[in-house]
């Protein structure tokens, strides 16, 4: 008989330690894992310490402004995570009596509006049914400090706070109207585009693309551009191209729908490839339960990488 065998409480002293030890290894701060486990910072300070007496090892470098794992925290942090995670899961599959779970899918308004909605009907058919809870974002925000389950993100997937994976890469090109093409002549001339009326979006996103960098990527460095609205939201500059009020940046993945119904029309043939892309994160510190599993797995189906 194993030494485990005879009792998990001779040698685990508290399964309370080991949650508060958790968080603040996740997180980073003694103060911020008191305010997710919603106690005192001295408690789970004692708890800590606790720990590190019954180990006889320290668990975390105390530095002036911060802390940081020692080589021997960082090897119980691992395993208490990852054991975590799997009884966390196991909670999950036995609590959803209803076999339907909401979860929190967080990604940018347009990606929302354009790309997902027009989509959450195909979640029904699956079985069991998902059912979600989107949340926009207008920055990129910590997900270990936000209750999210899965996020969609744009850029170059090095984020510190979930694990990434490919979602699908970007195409961009210039969109107008179905009647804007037919009274402006169609040419594959940068320098005519340059002067047709164009729609920015100056959004803030991160890797986001504005009508001069496009050009630049084009290879060509125009003056004066014709700018003819300009809109702090993406959705409000495909909008201002629908009813035909100049030409917008196409972000493929984003204007699929729009150009497959004809609202929307490809002007010229010239197009760039961005070095970013579209990424699925899981944050750090959360279940990857069978309901994500599926989202994601929904979500690659969707969209599939070109």
């Amino acid at each position: 008989m194993t030494k485990a065998t005879k009792g998990y409480r001779r040698i685990v002293p508290s399964l309370t330690a080991l949650v508060e030890f958790e968080a603040v290894a996740r997180l980073g701060s003694f103060t911020r894992a008191a305010t997710e486990l919603g106690v005192t910072q001295a408690a789970v300070s004692r708890q800590v310490r606790f720990l590190e007496e019954a180990l006889g090892v320290r668990l975390f470098h105390r530095l002036h402004r911060s802390i940081a794992l020692t080589s021997e925290g960082e090897a119980l942090y691992v395993v208490v995570a990852e054991s975590m995670q799997k009884i966390a899961g196991v909670f999950d599959r036995l609590s959803i009596g209803a076999e339907q779970q909401e979860l929190v899918l967080a990604s940018t308004a347009p990606f929302a509006q354009l790309r997902l909605l027009p989509r959450l009907p195909n979640l029904k058919h699956l079985d069991p049914p998902l059912q979600l809870r989107l949340t926009t974002q207008m920055f990129t925000a910590d997900l270990r400090h936000v209750e999210v389950d899965v996020a969609v993100r744009y850029g170059d997937g090095n984020w510190g706070d979930g694990t990434s994976t490919l979602l699908f890469d970007e195409e961009v090109f210039p969109v107008c109207s179905p009647r804007f093409l037919e009274e402006n002549e169609a040419s594959d001339s940068l320098e005519t585009l340059a002067a047709l009326p164009l729609i920015e979006s100056d959004s803030t996103y991160e890797g986001w693309m504005g009508w001069e960098a496009w050009f630049r990527s084009a290879g060509h460095r125009p003056g004066k551009l014709n700018y003819v609205l300009r809109s702090s939201l993406y959705t409000d500059a495909v909008q201002a191209a629908r009813y035909g009020q100049g030409v917008a940046l196409g972000w493929s993945r984003l204007v699929h729908d729009l150009l497959a119904k004809g609202e929307l029309v490809r002007l010229t043939s010239a197009s760039c490839r961005p070095p970013e892309a579209y990424y699925v994160i899981v944050p750090h510190g959360r279940t990857i339960s069978p309901a994500v599993t599926r989202l994601i797995e929904w979500l690659r189906e969707e969209s599939p990488i070109s």
